[in-house]
């Protein structure tokens, strides 16, 4: 393996970013890591960059960080930017946390709706906490429309330290390294890819729940299946593969000819444990972007 070589990598501790969403590949960021091979000569482009969790993590010096959603976009501009610090977010939480403990949902619905007019991205951050589950969605409108988890103590002290410490790792993070953080459809992203690029891809998992902004359809996911497989670039792409239900039946049609590397886990999104599901996820590499799998000390031994 070359000295500049970025990928793979073992990951023993993952950070976890300040913005929370459903999808978040916390979980996975080790398995990606070991899977994939790629140089770091170029850029690691992120189509749908989401929580930002992967990238953090990874920390190349140059990236394209991209999504739809030009809110997630706005709160790590803020970040990039200054504008968005640690101590700031330290006394906005303080504040907002102790008039929610005091108003309840009623301060809740009062912060969203002034998100919804004035797109703050402190706001964002409050409501990413403080909605139900973790869930970031928006409806037709563009509209945050989340309704409140009904825990009026959430933003106690520990709490608040942990979310400061996360905004200033991202700072620290982002900091000299050569980052775009755009608000850009995928295929924008797709047209300035580069042979030295890797485009990591986390696409709203058709088929299971909605974008967490926008539409995704059926017809789009198959253009942006062709378009993968004409990048000029290393890629990767997260599908899920299988669940208690369901076998996405996509990865056999379009991707035999790929390396498929699978990770299992608990997916939680509802508001009781018997919503609780292992969920098989597929991670769709290009062939001469995958790492060869890793020997257990099982196998060294014998």
């Amino acid at each position: 393996m070359s000295d500049t070589m970025l990928l793979p990598r073992e990951v023993h501790h993952v950070k976890v970013p300040p913005i929370k969403c459903q999808g978040i590949k916390t979980k996975l960021v080790p398995f990606i890591f070991k899977n994939v091979v790629w140089s770091g000569l170029g850029r690691w482009v992120e189509p749908f960059l989401g929580s930002g969790v992967v990238l953090f993590n990874l920390t190349p010096k140059r990236a394209l960080a991209a999504d739809n959603n030009p809110h997630i976009i706005s709160f790590y501009q803020g970040i990039q930017e200054k504008r968005v610090t640690a101590p700031e977010v330290k006394s906005f939480l303080e504040r907002e946390g102790s008039l929610l403990l005091l108003r309840g949902q009623e301060y809740y619905y009062e912060v969203r709706d002034r998100f919804n007019s004035r797109h703050d991205p402190l706001d964002l951050l409050f409501l990413s906490r403080a909605c139900f589950n973790g869930v970031m969605r928006f409806n037709k409108s563009g509209e945050f429309n989340v309704p409140f988890n009904h825990k009026t103590g959430r933003f106690s002290k520990s709490y608040i330290t942990k979310i400061v410490n996360q905004v200033k790792w991202v700072s620290e993070t982002i900091n000299g390294k050569d980052w775009q953080f755009v608000c850009a459809d995928w295929r924008d992203s797709f047209k300035t890819c580069k042979e030295d690029d890797f485009a990591y891809l986390d696409p709203p998992y058709f088929g299971r729940h909605t974008d967490y902004v926008g539409c995704w359809s059926k017809e789009e996911m198959f253009e942006l299946i062709k378009a993968i497989k004409l990048l000029p670039c290393g890629y990767a792409l997260s599908l899920w593969k299988k669940n208690l239900y369901r076998t996405n039946t996509l990865i056999d049609e379009h991707f035999s000819n790929h390396v498929i590397r699978v990770f299992s886990h608990d997916y939680f999104v509802g508001p009781t444990t018997d919503l609780r599901h292992e969920i098989e996820e597929a991670l769709i590499i290009k062939p001469e972007s995958a790492a060869k799998p890793m020997r257990t000390l099982e196998e060294l031994i014998h």
